[in-house]
């Protein structure tokens, strides 16, 4: 919206700034974040007025749970949302296809987990909406949107995977191309909502997947840069760097109402959200293979509750004393603290781990 300045930099020449990638998306970093913070405190007043009981805690879960997290709202997540959308319609190029795709699956996945945890909430379960009728909604999302991306980006890239290190691998998946879109984008999305299990742990991360996915969306987006460093340019997603900016500011706005000792919980309506959003950004940039670095922690994660699952029922015995891993934790003695810091410590290493595949070719 008000990229259409720009075209008023002949009468005043301030507002030719707008034309800049790097000042939009600093500029929408900094406005979701003043809106997270400006809204925060009364949304949370209204989530705990119309929430009595709060987020309806796991009986099974680690014992302090019961306790300590009792009576806190949840639906977080709808913060995050209200202030990513505002800010990427603020700043972003409107006329931009990839903008409009990756937004629409976000706000598309925030819409099931809101019915998810509206489901919690009116029953007083931790049980929600079925996980099929969950799966099926996000399939279609996510296909529907693969095919959107895929026809937006130019042929044969568009129904190709890029592998990082190899500078001209590309494989082609033709018209699978949606469903390999979508199992990206669904995957990341119930990865971060696993991964959300105490407070500030899976917001961090995602904000530091986003920080590197706003980078490559630039490089990759500029024809100069992507040549320089051997990477597969696509264009038009460097646009995408305004929305992942804008992400990390509404995370951070977020961080700050979800620390411990956390005042709310993003809810599936956000964790759906923003783990559907890396996934999106992964899918247009060509990058799908290095979100699985960056996001390696939330790969960990699932993998726990796979590995679980499998062992228990195959075996009668459990490999982790709870899953996900971070319980495992908690059931070890681990403050809440210790772990959520040394996650972040390791979502850290593994972006660096990530960023570095773009200079190996």
């Amino acid at each position: 919206m008000l990229y259409n300045l720009a075209r008023l930099s002949d009468q005043f020449i301030l507002f030719n700034v707008f034309r800049y990638l790097t000042f939009r998306s600093g500029a929408a970093c900094l406005t979701a974040l003043v809106i997270s913070l400006m809204l925060g405190p009364s949304l949370i007043r209204w989530l705990r007025s119309v929430q009595r009981q709060g987020q309806p805690i796991r009986p099974d879960g680690p014992e302090r749970h019961l306790i300590e997290k009792k009576g806190t709202p949840t639906m977080g997540g709808v913060l995050i949302l209200t202030a990513l959308t505002i800010s990427t319609v603020l700043w972003a190029d409107l006329r931009n296809g990839y903008v409009w795709a990756v937004l629409l699956l976000t706000l598309g996945y925030g819409a099931v987990g809101f019915v998810d945890d509206y489901i919690k909430l009116s029953k007083a379960n931790f049980k929600g909406l079925s996980g099929r009728g969950k799966m099926i909604l996000q399939a279609a999302l996510g296909i529907a949107v693969s095919a959107w991306i895929a026809w937006l980006t130019r042929a044969p890239l568009g129904t190709s995977v890029a592998v990082p290190i190899f500078k001209e691998v590309l494989i082609p998946l033709g018209f699978a191309f949606p469903l390999f879109g979508m199992f990206v984008m669904m995957g990341s999305s119930n990865a971060v909502n696993l991964t959300d299990g105490l407070d500030g742990l899976a917001i961090v991360p995602t904000i530091i997947a986003a920080g590197v996915f706003a980078l490559i969306a630039y490089l990759v987006g500029n024809r100069v840069f992507a040549d320089y460093l051997q990477l597969v340019p696509v264009a038009g997603v460097g646009e995408l760097g305004v929305f992942c900016s804008a992400l990390i500011g509404a995370g951070l706005g977020f961080l700050w109402f979800n620390a411990p000792p956390a005042a709310v919980f993003m809810g599936d309506t956000g964790s759906l959200a923003i783990g559907g959003a890396l996934g999106a950004v992964a899918v247009a940039v060509k990058h799908e293979i290095v979100l699985m670095i960056v996001g390696g922690l939330f790969v960990v994660e699932t993998i726990s509750v796979i590995v679980q699952v499998f062992w228990y029922k195959r075996t009668g015995r459990r490999v982790f004393l709870m899953a996900p891993l971070h319980h495992h934790f908690e059931k070890k003695g681990w403050s809440e603290p210790t772990i959520v810091i040394r996650f972040w410590i390791i979502a850290m290493v593994l972006a660096l781990v990530g960023l570095a595949t773009l200079k190996i070719r």
